[in-house]
Parts: structure tokens; C-alpha cells; sequence
């Protein structure tokens, strides 16, 4: 089994609002990411949200929102550390994962233009690496990347999980791709939106109008 993490919980402060519940294609933003990462074939979603002392309107509107999607094998949990990062909300969501899954899609919650494809390709071409049933393990980390550069959303084996749980502090996913470079599987040609993440006003317009011109 397959589990996607959708990192939910930072505090969107270069945007100056909660970008998350930003408009996006009649949804918002994180309904967008979660509609698509449901339907690139994973089989459970852990949603991680700001908690704690978060400002108002930060962490407990994510929930909502996420909550009002009716998005089936999706449970929110929230990381109550007040000056929570990325690795810290990746450890939240892997405690939240059954100890026997197959591996874990970490995808980011501002990134509304990856696909459903983009995951089901990211998949298959992980479980042809390591094959059910195989003594030996492949390749396990799939990274997509375009034009030679890397990006999100990144799946790993589950036999990482002790070592994002324990270690990577001050260096995070990309200390662990570098300490097992020759375990990376690239995924060439995915698409530009593999390197698009929302950080800024100028960001968000700038995507939005390339989603109109689309249509």
C-alpha cells in the first residue's frame, strides 16, 4: 500500500493570508492538491495542519476545509510544534501511518498544478523497481524532475521511515536523497508544475493566469 502525507501546516506568512484556502479551478488550493493526489492511486492521505498555539485562521480553517472534501481514506492530523518545518510535519504524518505500508508520497499542500497522472506514473514506475513479492530491493525514492531539476512530490520506500523519523535534522529530504543518491529513481520530463510551489502574491497570480490561459 501506498500513502500520500500532504503537507498542510505552514503559516503562509510571505503571502500575507492563508494560501491554502486560496481560490483554485472552483476549489481551493488544498482541495485541489488533495482531490489530486486521491485520484493518482494512493490508498490512504494523511493531511497534516498546523495545531497548537497556531494564529487563528491558520490551522483550524485548513481542517475545515479539508474536512468539508469528502475525500475518502483522508485523515488530518495536526503538529502542535509551534515552530514546526517541514521534516517536523513529515514525522507527524508517518507516525499517523500504519507500520506495514508499502511507502510514502510526501507532497506539498501549495503546489495545486501536480497531477493525478504525474502520482500514478510516480507509483508505477516505483513498484517496477520493486516488485511485489521481490527478495531484492530496488530503487526506492522516486523524485520527478524537469528539464535536470528536481522537484514535488517525492515517494519513498517505507524502509526510510526510521531514518526520517530519527535523523535528517538541519538537512531534511535532501540529506536523505544525497546519503542514498545511488537509491534515486528520476522521473524525467514531468512537467514544469513539479517545481511550482505559491509562496508569494505575485506567485499566485502568475499561476492562476496560466491555468486561464490553459483553458
Amino acid at each position: 500500500m501506498i500513502h500520500a502525507i500532504i503537507l498542510a501546516a505552514g503559516l503562509s506568512r510571505r503571502m500575507g493570508q492563508q494560501k491554502l484556502l486560496l481560490p483554485w479551478a472552483g476549489r481551493t488550493l488544498i482541495g485541489q492538491v488533495a482531490g489530486q493526489v486521491a485520484a493518482g492511486g494512493v490508498d490512504r492521505i494523511v493531511a497534516v495542519v498546523r495545531g497548537g498555539d497556531a494564529p487563528a485562521g491558520r490551522g483550524a480553517d485548513v481542517s475545515e476545509a479539508l474536512a468539508g472534501l469528502g475525500v475518502e481514506r483522508l485523515e488530518i492530523v495536526a503538529n502542535t510544534d509551534a515552530d514546526a518545518d517541514m521534516l517536523s510535519s513529515i514525522r507527524c504524518g508517518l507516525r499517523a501511518l500504519p507500520g506495514d505500508c508499502e511507502g510514502f508520497l510526501v507532497a506539498l499542500g501549495d503546489q495545486p498544478t501536480i497531477t493525478a497522472v504525474l502520482i500514478d506514473r510516480m507509483i508505477a514506475a516505483f513498484r517496477k523497481s520493486n516488485p511485489a513479492g521481490s527478495r531484492a530491493a530496488g530503487r526506492g525514492i522516486v523524485v520527478p524532475a524537469h528539464q535536470h531539476r528536481r522537484g514535488h512530490p517525492i515517494l519513498f520506500a517505507s524502509r526510510y521511515r526510521p531514518e526520517v523519523l530519527t535523523g535528517l535534522d538541519g538537512v531534511g529530504l535532501r540529506g536523505l536523497l544525497a546519503a542514498h543518491a545511488e537509491d534515486v529513481l528520476e522521473l524525467p520530463e514531468a512537467g514544469p508544475a513539479i517545481l511550482t510551489d505559491l509562496d508569494w502574491p505575485e506567485d499566485y497570480r502568475r499561476a492562476l493566469a496560466e491555468l486561464q490561459d490553459k483553458r
